[in-house]
Order: structure tokens, then C-alpha cells, then sequence
């Protein structure tokens, strides 16, 4: 008999300082920077973001997160075996933030390991825990994305810094004798690596490069809409469905014009989107487990609906996953 996985609990943690467009408008107007609700809005769709505390780490994030998640699939700790962290923005250089999300959580002994594809991570890491369920090497993994991004922005650029916000999500992920997983695509092309990175290494005690992100919105904008409608074909002709089987398109949450230019390529109206982008900003690599999880808890992804997961991140990365609740 073949072996599937399929998410059987979700979770997601935003940290407890909100900021509204105008909370940073005046914080930034205190730097000589000029920007408005209203300039953000038009632009990005994003009215509010959460800041993580100076000493709270994307893994005390994810902790919150996975206990969640841990508890919607009536699951204990100590029954993962399999822990995989999707992060740009980890705890230390190394161990990775997997391992030490590992500790806090008690999960000790099963493999963990992160996954760095910016905001494409978590379909990357979704996609890796599912080839490792079905090959058997693992039965019931944690997947998570987490992120504390207010560490890297440049706040005197406000283009990029009025963009991003922290949190995390996580799915617990089962072996199954039914799919749930259907298929997934994922891409990287390093010829565009310059578009989107945070240009800095530690060498010597030192931090050389630049340590803050920089982006070239209009590039990745066009980059994205293209990218991402040929991942979803790619998925759903994998499956062998088409677009009228997908019930939820949950994406990346960078930009309300790239959702809804996803959506209209792929002929999906907005209510079968679920958007989280306005109260969230863009929590890369977090983002889709944070908007799965926010569908799920609000009624509006049910079990046995189909849902189409896609993201595209610095690298250039890109994919996508399908699948059925």
C-alpha cells in the first residue's frame, strides 16, 4: 500500500507588540523618514505587523507555534519524529534553529534540521517532510516557519521596512494511507539572488556586507505573478486537476496585488483567497503556516476541501503545494 502524509493540526503565534501603519508612520516620522497609512496601504495591502521583544528568538516563536499545532492534532512531543524549521532569520549561526526549538519543545533524539528558502521555506520544507514520510524514513513530523524579520530591516529605507513583521507556524504532519499531500513544485534561479538578500556575513567577530535587506520591489513583483501561476499549473496537473478543484489558494502574504494577480490568473475570485497580509505584513518563511492555521481556526478551510499553498522568496525560490485537509 502506498504512504501518504497529511497535516493533521495546525498552529501559529504572533508576538504581543502590534504595530498599525500609523504606529510606525510616527516612529519613523521620529527618524526624518515620511511615509502614510495610506502609501502603505495602496501599495501592499498591509495595515498592521507584530514585532518580537529585543530577547525573544524565532525558535521561542515557534515554540508557541508548534505547541499549537501539537495540540489541534491531539499529539505529544515526544511523538514527532521529525523536526524541520523553515527560517532566514535563525537564533545563532549554529545549531540550527531547529535543534534548539527541539530542546525547549522536549522532542529530543528525532532528526532536526532548518530550511533556508526565505519566503518560499515553508513549501520547501512541507515538500521535504513528505518525501521523508513517504519514503518511511519518518512518520510524524513538525514543520515549521518562523521569523523575527524586524532584525534585519533597514529603517531608514521605507520601502522595505514598512513590509515585513514576526511571527510563526507550524503543521504536524502524518503518515497516512490516504493522500493528503497531492503534489508539489519547487524552483530556485540564483541569477537573480541580487533582487532580494540581506548582504552580510560574520567573519573575524565581524559582521562584513550589509546585515539589512534590500529589495527591488519591482523586479520581485514581476518575477512573482509569473512564477507562481506556473508552479500552481505545475502542482494541479501533477495531481491531475484542474483550478476549479482548489476550494483555498493560500500564498506567500507579501503584497495584496501579487495575491490578486495570482488569483486572477489562476480564474479564482478573492473569497477563495485567504488573506492575512493586512494584519501580518510579510512573515516570510512564516506567512503560509500562519495563514493556514488562520484559516483553519476562523471555519473557513474545512477537512476534505483542497488547498493550493505557494510562495516565492530571495534566492530566487519559488513552489508550490497542493493538497487535501
Amino acid at each position: 500500500m502506498r504512504r501518504y502524509s497529511r497535516i493533521t493540526g495546525t498552529g501559529s503565534y504572533l508576538p504581543p507588540r502590534r504595530l498599525t501603519n500609523a504606529d510606525l508612520v510616527a516612529d519613523l516620522a521620529k527618524r526624518g523618514i515620511e511615509t502614510s497609512d495610506e502609501w502603505i496601504v495602496e501599495r501592499t495591502g498591509i495595515r498592521a505587523r507584530h514585532f518580537a521583544a529585543p530577547d525573544v528568538c524565532s525558535s521561542d516563536l515557534g515554540l508557541e507555534a508548534a505547541r499549537n499545532a501539537l495540540q489541534a492534532a491531539g499529539v505529544q512531543p515526544q511523538d514527532i519524529d521529525l523536526i524541520i524549521v523553515a527560517t532566514s532569520t535563525p537564533d545563532m549561526v549554529f545549531p540550527s534553529t531547529a535543534c534548539i526549538l527541539q530542546n525547549k519543545l522536549g522532542a529530543n533524539g528525532c532528526p532536526a534540521f532548518d530550511v533556508q528558502a526565505v519566503c518560499s521555506g515553508f513549501v520547501y520544507a512541507l515538500s521535504v517532510a513528505d518525501a521523508m514520510i513517504q519514503s518511511g524514513a519518518a512518520s510524524r513530523a513538525l514543520v515549521v516557519g518562523a521569523e523575527v524579520f524586524s532584525r534585519i530591516l533597514d529603517f531608514n529605507d521605507r520601502t522595505t521596512c514598512v513590509l515585513f513583521g514576526d511571527g510563526a507556524g507550524a503543521v504536524v504532519l502524518e503518515a497516512s494511507d490516504t493522500p493528503g499531500i497531492l503534489s508539489s513544485d519547487l524552483h530556485a534561479d540564483g541569477k537573480h539572488v541580487g533582487i532580494l538578500c540581506v548582504p552580510g556575513n560574520v567573519s573575524g567577530g565581524q559582521v562584513l556586507g550589509d546585515p539589512l535587506l534590500k529589495m527591488d520591489g519591482q523586479a520581485v513583483f514581476k518575477l512573482a505573478v509569473g512564477v507562481l501561476e506556473k508552479a500552481a499549473h505545475a502542482v494541479l496537473s501533477k495531481a491531475g486537476v484542474d483550478e476549479s478543484a482548489i476550494d483555498w489558494l493560500i500564498p506567500h502574504q507579501a503584497n495584496i496585488r501579487i495575491m490578486q494577480g495570482t488569483a486572477r490568473k489562476l480564474k479564482l475570485p478573492m473569497d477563495k483567497v485567504v488573506v492575512t497580509v493586512d494584519q501580518h505584513g510579510n512573515t516570510s518563511a512564516a506567512s503560509i503556516p500562519l495563514a493556514l492555521d488562520h484559516g483553519v481556526r476562523t471555519g473557513q478551510v474545512l477537512p476534505g476541501q483542497t488547498v493550493l499553498l505557494e510562495g516565492v522568496g530571495g534566492g530566487f525560490t519559488w513552489g508550490a503545494v497542493l493538497l487535501k485537509m
